[in-house]
């Protein structure tokens, strides 16, 4: 019995033993856990991944000739808070995105472009003039619509996808308000006779309003599409009323004996099918949006500059719960290998390609993967990462943070680093140097944040394909060299 005792005490032993070594880390894509591989420092193929951290699913949710919403998915789990997606959005000339609500509350940035806004603020109608580099908050069932304004330009807009308040966690649904056979108009689901009745219209009359909508949810707001709002939006002011005062009957019945709600549906179409003048007078009322392009870096330096946007610049992200970031590097140059302690970051490229390099907690490489325009990324909280951009021009990329506080990120290197402010004999002891040799290694970097990195940034395409053809070639020894050069 004792002889027994003892093999199994030996045998948890030797299992703690393993297991302190080795480290462990929690693939946040398979949600197995990964042993680290003894002798190696590192991880398996199978864990080590490229591009661990890119998001790189996405899909159409809308996609229309006057234009589309591409959704990419984000990931919600233990690693992270609560569930992100990010929206992309574009948009013909003269095109409206129709009317409708959420169950989930955007971010909205305008990348390109000219846009107005319609939200409901107070039971009216605002219409929020955008441009290029706008920002603006719109929340989960807030009902709304964009058109672009723009002259022969398209729109392009970026936003979070806050899923938390969702039906379904992690997906997006939309209401849409106006529409007939695509989209289908939430008044659809209501009885035909109680419809007509609310309506005071015969059937037959009423299936022309609710069928004629076949362009989508994006449609051209002229003669391209002969859709039920273009078509209202071109009557005379009193056809308008009179046609308001049919459809606002049905909603005012519904709710007689109910707590009126916060905006009503009945209000939404008084604002936007109302007098023409008290339409022009709200279109001046036109709530906050906030510019990031307005905003004084909050770094810059030779080699690039950096904004942040929280809570204490833009309230209405208090009720997000995200914050926004937008950096700019110069050819060559890197943000400073850095962590965030208090959100997990998402990132889009807006220009240029560049890498982004992020590190496991046991010190190995999480991914090293080259960026470019449109690609999504995103960083763990607490993981150490950098940016680096290419050689061959500025690497400019915008995101989100699932935070609303200042986000004071912590640089591992440079100036203004933790290394210089945790100087003394004993993290010298803890790097196994003297604290003069660390120290004339600490001091060796004189920039902070964004630092001069040539010798580490990717070439550019170009140089990448001279490359592989030289190798494909089976270039003389001195050729291949040379073009080891390039790495």
């Amino acid at each position: 019995m004792e002889k027994r005792s003892a093999l199994l005490l030996l045998a948890l032993v030797i299992c703690y033993a393993v297991t302190t070594v080795g480290g462990s880390y929690k693939d946040p894509e398979e949600g197995q856990w990964g042993e680290r591989e003894e002798g190696e420092g590192g991880w398996s193929k199978r864990e080590h991944r490229k591009g661990l951290f890119l998001l790189q699913h996405s899909k159409h949710v809308v996609k229309t000739d006057a234009g589309d919403m591409r959704v990419v998915k984000g990931f919600g789990g233990r690693i992270m808070e609560r569930p992100m997606h990010i929206g992309f959005i574009t948009m013909e000339p003269n095109s409206l995105f129709i009317p409708q609500y959420l169950d989930c509350s955007l971010i909205i940035f305008i990348r390109r472009g000219e846009a107005s806004l319609g939200t409901i603020n107070k039971d009216e109608l605002v219409e929020t003039q955008l441009k290029t580099g706008d920002v603006y908050r719109i929340s989960a069932g807030s009902p709304f619509y964009l058109v672009n304004t723009a002259e022969g330009q398209k729109l392009e807009a970026i936003c979070s996808i806050d899923t938390s308040e969702s039906l379904r966690l992690g997906t997006l649904q939309s209401f849409f308000i106006g529409g007939g056979t695509y989209p289908t108009s939430i008044l659809a689901g209501f009885n035909h006779h109680t419809l007509a009745t609310a309506f005071n219209v015969s059937i037959s009359e009423l299936r022309k309003v609710m069928t004629r909508q076949q362009s989508g949810p994006i449609v051209f707001l002229d003669s391209h599409s002969p859709s039920i709002w273009t078509q209202f939006l071109n009557q005379k002011e009193h056809e308008r009323l009179a046609h308001l005062k049919r459809m606002v009957h049905f909603e005012e019945e519904e709710t007689d004996n109910e707590e009126q709600p916060t905006w009503s549906f009945r209000k939404f179409l008084d604002s936007v099918f109302g007098e023409e003048n008290k339409r022009d007078n709200k279109r001046s009322k036109s709530s906050d949006s906030y510019n990031l392009y307005d905003k004084h870096p909050d770094y810059k330096n030779n080699y690039g500059w950096s904004i942040s946007l929280d809570e204490s610049d833009y309230s209405p992200l208090s009720h997000s719960g995200s914050g926004i970031y937008l950096v700019n590097l110069t050819a060559g140059s890197m943000m400073a290998p850095h962590f965030n302690p208090t959100a997990t970051e998402y990132g889009i490229v807006l220009r240029g390609t560049g890498t982004i390099q992020i590190v496991f907690p046991n010190g190995t490489s999480a991914m090293n993967a080259k960026v470019k325009e449109g690609d999504v990324f995103w960083v763990p909280r607490y993981f150490p990462f950098c940016q680096i951009a290419s050689q061959n021009g500025p690497f400019e990329f915008f995101g989100f943070t699932t935070s609303t506080r200042k986000n004071r990120p912590q640089f591992l290197v440079g100036r203004n680093s933790i290394l210089q402010s945790m100087r003394g004999p004993e993290f010298a002891t803890a790097f196994g140097m003297s604290e003069q040799s660390l120290q004339s290694i600490i001091d060796a970097q004189h920039e902070s944040v964004i630092l001069p990195s040539s010798s580490v940034a990717p070439p550019d395409e170009a140089m990448w394909k001279v490359k592989e053809k030289m190798k494909n070639k089976a270039m003389p020894k001195v050729i291949r060299s040379f073009g080891n050069d390039f790495e």
